[in-house]
């Protein structure tokens, strides 16, 4: 069962933050339950999906995962369908990102930088889906939100990257250090001093971390925490509005 759970735990939490802060801005409802049920077994569907074009022989366990949590997520996900049919819109707009991360799977290029900004997108979109849900439109509080999620998670990107794949490129830092500069200063004109607030962690750590020996755990243990920071000061400024 371990070998199908997938290998990026921050993903975790760019399943979780843009749900539910969404939904929390918009309405939520009983049927966010099943929603969330489904959106999280199409995530763990995708992994083994994957790893069956990434893994040409000895795939049948992949396989079975890909089938079993897929039809875990039809059983959720097709009664909301009766209830608010429009949503497949949003699977419908996930799915040539989806595309683009087998195509990075074949190339075995599943850390590549585009692929990542993808996945992030696509989270973005299921938080979007949350929100239609409580509120059967897309309002523009809706697409704000999901532009602080990417930008968040698009500076989780930079970072995590110069602490492990390109620690040693000297320019892909110089950009990480710029964004997260741009984005804690952005923050503050594009939505005030809590915005700038919730970006802050991000901004420290982009800047005293890098050229530190910290293990992979420890990285992924601080971004959780970042990320439950940012989940924090997004609630406040969600609820506050």
């Amino acid at each position: 069962m371990k070998k199908l759970l997938p290998r990026q735990h921050g993903a975790w939490a760019m399943l979780i933050i843009p749900f539910f802060l969404e939904a929390i801005a918009g309405q939520f409802t009983f049927w966010h339950v099943p929603l969330f049920l489904g959106w999280l077994c199409l995530y763990l569907a995708t992994y083994p999906l994957i790893m069956v074009f990434k893994k040409k022989r000895n795939n049948s366990l992949y396989k079975k995962g890909a089938i079993l949590f897929g039809l875990a997520a039809l059983v959720f996900l097709l009664p909301l369908l009766l209830v608010e049919w429009r949503l497949i819109f949003f699977g419908i707009a996930m799915l040539p990102l989806f595309l683009v991360n087998i195509h990075f799977a074949k190339k075995k290029k599943e850390r590549a930088f585009l692929n990542d900004v993808v996945a992030v997108i696509t989270f973005c979109i299921g938080g979007l889906a949350s929100y239609f849900l409580g509120t059967s439109t897309i309002e523009q509080e809706a697409l704000v939100l999901a532009a602080y999620h990417f930008l968040f998670f698009f500076g989780s990107i930079f970072y995590v990257k110069t602490m492990i794949r390109e620690k040693k490129n000297r320019q892909f830092l110089y950009f990480s250090w710029s964004y997260h500069l741009l984005l804690t200063i952005g923050g503050f004109f594009i939505g005030g001093l809590w915005l700038t607030v919730a970006y802050f962690p991000s901004f420290l750590r982009a800047f005293l971390l890098p050229g530190r020996t910290l293990s992979i755990k420890k990285i992924g243990i601080l971004e959780i925490l970042n990320s439950v920071f940012f989940f924090a000061l997004m609630l406040v400024i969600v609820l506050s509005d």
